[in-house]
């Protein structure tokens, strides 16, 4: 058995979500937020048997997609007097972190 962690950006939770049910995968959501960009993501827990993982993630590829967004930095703290002029920058987002852990025990209960 194994468990898949997959941290998507939260426009593609939900398609992913309902991807993996269609195919009888379960899954649990979990809100959180990334460090870097400090946006929305969704991370997702799910269990499946060995055999699955392939599976799992070829849906979670197929339904979280990489894109590009304009974001503005946060200027760093400037002492009197001075001014920062920030301009958006291009960054990509979205796609999934996944990660396959293998589990020693799986309790319902």
């Amino acid at each position: 058995m194994k468990l898949v962690i997959a941290v998507v950006q939260g426009e593609d939770a939900q398609r992913a979500v309902a991807a993996l049910t269609d195919r009888g995968i379960s899954s649990t959501r979990i809100g959180s937020t990334g460090g870097f960009l400090q946006q929305g993501n969704v991370t997702l827990l799910i269990g499946v048997e060995d055999a699955q993982v392939p599976d799992a993630l070829r849906i979670i590829q197929e339904n979280c997609h990489e894109r590009s967004r304009y974001l503005t930095p946060v200027p760093p703290l400037a002492e009197p007097g001075e001014f920062f002029m920030t301009y958006p920058v291009e960054v990509q987002v979205g796609g999934a972190t996944v990660f396959v852990v293998p589990v020693d025990s799986f309790e319902k209960i």
